[in-house]
């Protein structure tokens, strides 16, 4: 037998494996029916790379050869339409080389889009993949973006994408008034357990915004509560640099509010942003000894040593662990970031807000993605993650019960 007809074989053998789409998106649907939602319209789109098909074609290149559809402007969130901008960095409007449209920056000067941003438009178009979590910019775009339009009478049309969490996943606190900001811009737990457009349908019935605007979300199909990104079948584009796979959502959940700390490294500037956990002179079995012993679902924590060669800590040597999830629905994700700041101390003794405070750093971030700084002054006062978790509770249980008109699957 040739070595090419092995080769052929074998692609073959992998075509039929590979599993298909069980999920088709808001952009694929909105195709199947003929672009009927936006014949006869004038466009803009509110997208970045995670704005594909499962083909991965473009929602922008889609809607510039859609019948009927007329596409005129490009709106830019975090990170731009290209995803080419790091996190934090403001961007400015500008003509996209590529399609000759206008690109309105969303995440620059201005964080809503103006009237002069829409005049002109019969529908703005919402076409992100977020998180899952409230402090991922992405939804705080879509309600601003929403009011707007609600305010200059354009429908706003948000094609639904799964929460690669789930939609069953409701962990976390819920937002104080005076840590509301762009992290947690609304009354949502830290992770919400509703798709963008079942979001958007709560957002434009609670009185969260100004002005209610005209909305139509074109719903998924096939998919279901229960499911993770992994089991839609869908192709994962990064949704920001940080974000690679489809299973970053999970870990980004589990280390990000440590990494607002600033002190302690969760991977951001290692080759696996968000899956691990570090300091200096950390002894990493210890560590990993005692975060496996608290018997937490779903989720094993490897000893690592690793060396970051950019941000918190970099070109030093850190003890740490990385997290595995065995059983992704079972892992309380938000509770890790709290367990691993008790086994820090723990293990070392040492105070990561105390350490921080002598360093002149401030916990602004912190408080706001938590959204309260209740969490942190439990922290400081070293009560057990447990007992961080459980105060939650019976927030999460009531937003399970306010959620429940808005849900679509």
């Amino acid at each position: 037998m040739t070595l090419r007809l092995l080769a052929l074989i074998a692609f073959v053998i992998l075509a039929v494996s590979a599993p298909a789409a069980s999920v088709q998106l808001g952009n694929e649907v909105l195709a199947a029916e003929g672009f009927k939602v936006l014949a006869g319209k004038r466009v803009g789109l509110i997208t970045n790379p995670s704005g594909v098909n499962a083909r991965l074609e473009s929602t922008i290149d889609v809607l510039r050869r859609a019948p009927g559809v007329k596409l005129v402007a490009l709106f830019g969130p975090e990170h731009g339409i290209y995803g080419d901008v790091p996190a934090g960095d403001k961007i400015e409007s500008r003509t996209d080389a590529r399609t000759g449209l206008p690109v309105h920056s969303l995440y620059g000067a201005t964080r809503k889009p103006t009237p002069r941003m829409l005049e002109g438009l019969d529908a703005l178009v919402y076409d992100l993949q977020d998180t899952g979590s409230r402090s991922y910019t992405f939804v705080s775009t879509m309600g601003l973006a929403m009011e707007a339009c609600g305010e200059a009478g354009v429908e706003f049309v948000v094609l639904d994408r799964p929460n690669p969490l789930g939609g069953e996943r409701i962990e976390g606190a819920l937002v104080e008034e005076k840590f509301r900001s762009f992290v947690s811009q609304w009354d949502i737990p830290y992770v919400y357990g509703l798709t963008c457009g079942e979001l958007a349908r709560m957002i434009n019935a609670r009185g969260w915004i100004k002005q209610p605007c005209k909305l139509t979300v074109v719903p998924l199909r096939g998919w279901r509560r229960g499911m993770v990104w992994a089991d839609t079948g869908l192709p994962w584009v990064p949704a920001s640099p940080h974000i690679p796979h489809g299973d970053s959502p999970l870990f980004q959940v589990a280390t990000g509010m440590v990494g607002e700390l600033s002190n302690v490294s969760v991977g951001v500037g290692y080759t696996l942003p968000f899956q691990v956990i570090g300091l200096p002179k950390l002894d990493p079995h210890a560590f990993a000894a005692n975060l496996n012993a608290r018997g937490l679902p779903g989720v094993v924590f490897r000893p690592l040593t690793y060396k970051p060669y950019y941000a918190t800590y970099a070109g030093e040597i850190l003890g740490g662990v990385q997290l595995h999830f065995t059983d992704p629905a079972r892992a309380p994700l938000t509770a890790i970031n709290f367990h691993a700041l008790d086994a820090i101390r723990a293990v070392t003794g040492r105070d990561v807000f105390a350490e921080a405070v002598a360093a002149g750093k401030k916990f602004e971030l912190f408080d706001k993605v938590n959204g309260t700084d209740a969490v942190r002054h439990a922290l400081e006062a070293a009560q057990p993650a447990a007992a961080i978790v459980a105060a939650w509770r019976t927030a999460e249980e009531k937003f399970r019960e306010d959620r429940k008109p808005f849900l679509l699957y």
